[in-house]
């Protein structure tokens, strides 16, 4: 006797199995792909191993893996023939299709040991580069099957970390495998990201789906479903704030033992592995971010609440946030129309202004940045100005596009070519939302000039301007500086420790703010040059606390500080103007870093 399921029942199970099948078919269907980059790998290894290895053991490595790419196109052609095959057939194919990855996976493991300490610097950077470029594509494929994920990896990763550690004829071989390791482990914490996302998108997948058989049946149901969407896309915005901050933790440790690397290294090939690395973190702090905006908005997660707006206040925060970034390039950041006073939403005015500013550094090289508001009629007329790059005619109508890029006329460098291209697109949406509409004028090779309107708002007691000047930045020494730092994360702190020493500074170091009292009770008489924080720390106290007993200990000295954190949400803004120190988002690249400890020293 069979018993019918109700619809509210029989639906989440069925979308539950086809789900899970889904995943399974996916693999198949994203088989060329990864066929690719093995073969682009494999011709990699060729190219630079055939003249310098023995041809019996290339020979060797060089069949099996064509004999593995061959079942693997087998298997996808076979899937070609039967796309339609029943859930128990997929699931025999994915037991041979997961072998032949974890041998493709050993394959090149043994290719690190066959041929690490053959030929020059060079190729064993490229080797490494080629392993850990593996690792980073089989994220999006394999992050759906985590034990067959977390397998690959280690097959791929750990065998390389023995080999590059034990080979003491290297000098720098300790300093290799670390780098390997902090790579492993971020392939392992992009691999769970990247799971839980998904999961995710396919559990939203399933509520909607559930909804819509549900409301067949009955629409009473319908408002209780808009709540429970509704909190579904607000934890998938929870779900990216927290992903970026747990990620820019070890992304951040990794810029800066990446930076004391080349400090201690002069091969040119180890400095442009530690460049590409630096690059690389830089370009996933940006596509944080991005994301985290585009998904707040895109869930209706941004409410406009108008306010007056007075622009001094507003342009002393973009100052404070911008002017070290135009003194390391050399470029003039200017502010016209201070006294005004808009009436608008202060966190997407603000929001706006600081993608427009850090779109116009990043494409200037020469010349400056100037951020006016200028008034028209009952209006005001925010503009943006550059001397940079310029956009041709024909990007113009495309570059507020999702995922858009300009092209350049001329060679673009790395620091300009980052990004998914969403910060334009989150202008856009922002100013839709203000209903402040975004146009833009540009000639290539002059500059561009971003515009819009606010309505203007009443008049507030002006307060009092900050400091625009500029001072020559520093020599690439702190030698004789002594600089503070309070940093809870030991891999931060050590790796933050390493490159101050290296740029010859004299460092000390706390970890709680118990510590940095302690010291303090001790009664030292030097005060320090510069104090470095972060700003979440342990026994629930902030960097607000250790600036407050080191400037309480040293009262006749203005202590300049760099408050650091890992949190892209909470107004840290405010605090920076309150308690005087510039404050820096995880992950912070050296280059950054030094440009705003020049910064700090070289005003004061």
């Amino acid at each position: 006797m069979s018993v019918a399921l109700p619809v509210a029942e029989a639906v989440p199970a069925a979308v539950a199995g086809a789900s899970r099948f889904d995943h399974v078919r996916a693999l198949f269907v994203q088989t060329p792909a990864s066929l690719i980059g093995y073969l682009i790998g494999w011709s990699l290894m060729l190219a630079m191993y055939w003249p310098l290895a023995p041809r019996a053991p290339m020979l060797a490595w060089s069949a099996v893996l064509a004999a593995l790419l061959l079942l693997r196109l087998a298997h996808y052609l076979r899937f070609r023939r039967n796309p339609d095959a029943d859930d128990a057939t997929l699931h025999e194919w994915r037991r041979s299709w997961k072998l032949l990855v974890l041998l493709q996976a050993s394959m090149w493991a043994v290719a690190v040991w066959l041929f690490w300490d053959l030929g020059t610097p060079y190729h064993r950077t490229a080797l490494m580069l080629v392993i850990f470029s593996l690792g980073l594509a089989s994220v999006q494929l394999l992050a759906t099957q985590q034990r067959l994920y977390i397998g690959f990896v280690c097959l791929l990763m750990l065998p390389a970390i023995v080999r590059i550690a034990t080979d003491m004829q290297q000098p720098w071989h300790w300093q290799l495998a670390g780098i390997l390791v902090l790579q492993f482990i971020a392939l392992l914490v992009m691999g769970r990201v990247q799971r839980s996302a998904l999961d995710q998108v396919i559990d939203l997948k399933s509520r909607t789906e559930q909804l819509a058989a549900q409301l067949r049946v009955e629409m009473a149901a319908a408002e209780s479903a808009r709540r429970a969407a509704e909190a579904a896309s607000r934890a998938k915005t929870q779900f990216f704030a927290a992903a970026s901050h747990d990620l820019r933790q070890p992304l951040h440790a990794m810029g800066l033992f990446a930076e004391a690397l080349r400090q201690r290294s002069h091969d040119p090939e180890v400095a442009s592995l530690v460049n590409s690395i630096n690059e690389s973190v830089d370009a996933l702090e940006g596509l944080f971010g991005e994301l985290l905006d585009i998904t707040r908005i895109d869930t209706g997660g941004v409410d406009v609440n108008p306010a007056p707006v007075p622009m001094r206040e507003l342009f002393a925060r973009l100052r404070l946030h911008f002017e070290p970034m135009a003194f390391e390039k050399g470029l003039a950041l200017s502010f016209r129309g201070a006294q005004r006073v808009a009436h608008a939403d202060p966190v997407l005015l603000e929001r706006i202004l600081r993608n427009l500013v850090s779109n116009a550094i990043r494409y200037t090289d020469d010349g400056g940045v100037l951020v006016s508001c200028r008034q028209r009629g009952d209006q005001l007329l925010m503009q943006v100005w550059d001397s940079g790059i310029g956009i041709s005619e024909a990007s113009l109508p495309q570059i507020f596009d999702e995922f858009y890029q300009v092209q350049s006329q001329r060679p673009l460098q790395a620091h300009q070519r980052k990004g998914l291209g969403l910060g334009l697109a989150i202008v856009a949406r922002l100013a839709q939302l203000m209903e402040s509409p975004i146009s833009v004028r540009s000639r290539v090779g002059h500059g561009t000039v971003f515009s819009f309107e606010v309505p203007m708002g009443k008049a507030v007691r002006a307060l009092d301007s900050v400091s625009p000047g500029l001072k020559s930045p520093l020599g690439l020494t702190l030698q004789g500086r002594t600089l503070l730092v309070v940093e809870d994360e030991p891999a931060v702190r050590e790796g933050l420790v390493v490159l101050l020493k290296a740029w010859g500074a004299s460092v000390l170091d706390f970890e709680t703010v118990a510590a940095l009292k302690t010291w303090l009770d001790s009664q030292p008489e030097q005060a320090p040059d510069l104090l470095i924080v972060d700003y979440r720390l342990p026994q629930a106290t902030t960097g607000l606390d250790a600036l407050a007993l080191l400037r309480g200990h040293w009262p006749r000295h203005q202590l300049p500080a760099i408050v650091i954190t890992g949190s892209t949400i909470g107004g840290h803004e405010t605090e920076a103007a309150e308690h005087d120190f510039h404050l820096l988002i995880k992950p912070v690249l050296p280059n950054k870093l030094r440009a705003m400890i020049a910064f700090k020293l070289g005003v004061r």
